[in-house]
């Protein structure tokens, strides 16, 4: 079973990723801030996880070059889910690590959709 996180401030995504992605047969776990999203991913490993572009406690670039900087044999594919649709700030988020982006808000056709393209979900 894939394990992913879902790291964002706001409860409510969080429920409703977590919904979508348990109906798919992925364990969830949460964090609603970066430095407790970094200690899960150091000591629960994650297949995936799910990055809010404003979670509290690092900027996405500084939360991506610590994942990058970490053990690379255990570095999670990263979905920077995002409210802008800025062209820059997704193509920052890629160049500093992110795999695949998703925009917020969404419904579980395009959430799904966002997984099974990123590889989260079959």
């Amino acid at each position: 079973m894939k394990r992913c996180l879902i790291a964002d401030q706001s409860e409510i995504i969080r429920k409703v990723a977590r919904h979508y992605l348990e109906t798919a047969q992925i364990e969830v776990l949460e964090a609603d801030s970066a430095d407790a999203a970094l200690a899960l991913i150091r000591d629960k490993g994650t297949d995936a996880v799910i990055l809010d572009w404003r979670l509290p406690g690092k900027t996405t670039i500084e939360f991506l070059s610590a994942l990058r900087f970490g053990d690379k044999a255990k570095r999670p594919l990263v979905v920077y889910a995002t409210t802008e649709h800025d062209p820059s700030d997704i193509s920052r988020a890629f160049a500093a690590g992110a795999d695949s982006y998703l925009m917020k808000p969404f419904d579980k056709a395009s959430f799904m959709e966002s997984m099974t393209n990123a590889g989260i979900a079959a």
